[in-house]
């Protein structure tokens, strides 16, 4: 009878350590699965999505200007190295257009009012971005 119960208490050990096993690994999975869905985000050469303007548009001259000058810019110098005038209606337009497209958080930031740059800039600066050390553990 001895032998049996020790028997059974061993069956029962090793069924709890199988049980909390199987949900570490159904942890792992569902990490693995997290990190895929990650992956599918991200292009597999490592650039960044580059999203077209239309060629010789303000809003592409403007993404060339900035990248040129590597930091964000005013509307008004903006407008002063596209050759127009800074008028009311000028500023008006140019900034609704970027405004737009810096609210979606695309090609264009605004890390300042009136003022311009790009999300590639942000991007730089922040380096390569990884999950916690701790991710998908809790």
């Amino acid at each position: 009878m001895y032998l049996r119960r020790k028997l059974e208490s061993k069956i029962a050990d090793q069924e709890r350590k199988i049980a909390d096993l199987e949900r570490q690994l159904a942890g792992a999975r569902a990490y693995l699965d997290g990190l895929r869905d990650a992956l599918k985000l991200h292009p597999p050469d490592g650039t960044t999505p580059v999203l077209a303007l239309r060629e010789g548009s303000d809003l592409a001259k403007v993404r060339d200007i900035l990248r040129r000058e590597g930091k964000p810019l005013h509307v008004d110098e903006l407008l002063k190295r596209l050759g127009k005038e800074a008028t009311r209606n000028s500023k008006g337009a140019l900034a609704g257009s970027l405004g737009s497209y810096a609210r979606k958080a695309v090609i264009f930031t605004r890390p300042a009012p009136n003022t311009f740059g790009l999300i590639e800039f942000e991007d730089a600066q922040q380096g390569p971005v990884e999950p916690p050390a701790d991710f998908g553990t809790k």
